[in-house]
């Protein structure tokens, strides 16, 4: 945990800036489905108090990225296959209606960001020792940046919110080195999502980003779970 977050500076955003810590440790799967979250060592780690970290944990406990255990400790979620199917299916309706709203706001600036990071993504891949840290940020990078285009802070709210439950249990069959990894299944879905933006095709954009989602979740599913 020490190496994963950074010591935070006193000061008015502190609560701020411990929660956004420990939300990016829940988005890019640096924590892992069923893994308990130690308040103390977090606050060692961000050299606070365990008062502004307790706050932060128990925010996202009600917002059900985090949950109490039945002995009290404070863990990462175990999603059922259920839950799994539940919140996919709302992320291809909530970040599909995202890429079509951004589809109108693209610029060529970020179109070259977005397929400059899907290059230094599929670079990552390509690696003989792969750094999955990387895969994993490079990833949510893309996928931020191009929802944020839609200009709908309220709908990044939302995304964020599912990303925080599902976040783990992406993160953790990236992490591994699956078959994904290898055959760089989301470099070509992001690729075709690219050039249907360019091209100002929002139906093929949101078809090829669903097409990602879906294919994430068709793996992990045979993998992880039983049929939901």
């Amino acid at each position: 945990m020490n190496g994963l977050l950074n010591p935070t500076p006193r000061r008015e955003t502190l609560g701020a800036n411990i929660l956004a810590q420990i939300k990016e440790l829940l988005l890019t799967g640096q924590l892992m489905p069923g893994e308990q979250l130690s308040l103390r060592s977090t606050a060692e780690a961000l050299g606070v108090s365990v008062m502004p970290v307790r706050e932060a944990v128990y925010q996202l406990v009600a917002d059900q990225a985090l949950e109490v255990a039945p002995n009290r400790s404070v863990r990462v979620p175990m999603l059922s296959a259920a839950q799994f199917h539940e919140i996919t299916q709302i992320r291809l309706q909530i970040e599909g209606y995202a890429v079509e709203q951004a589809t109108g706001r693209m610029t060529a600036a970020l179109l070259d960001t977005l397929r400059a990071t899907n290059a230094r993504l599929a670079q990552e891949m390509d690696a003989p020792e792969n750094n999955m840290a990387d895969v994993v940020q490079l990833n949510k990078a893309l996928h931020f940046s191009l929802y944020a285009a839609a200009g709908m802070p309220m709908l990044d709210k939302i995304i964020e919110s599912l990303w925080l439950r599902i976040g783990p249990i992406l993160n953790y069959d990236l992490r591994a080195g699956s078959e994904r990894i290898k055959e760089k299944t989301a470099v070509r879905h992001h690729a075709n999502m690219l050039d249907a933006l360019e091209a100002g095709d929002a139906p093929s954009a949101r078809s090829a980003l669903c097409n990602d989602i879906e294919s994430a979740y068709a793996h992990i599913l045979a993998k992880h779970y039983s049929e939901p």
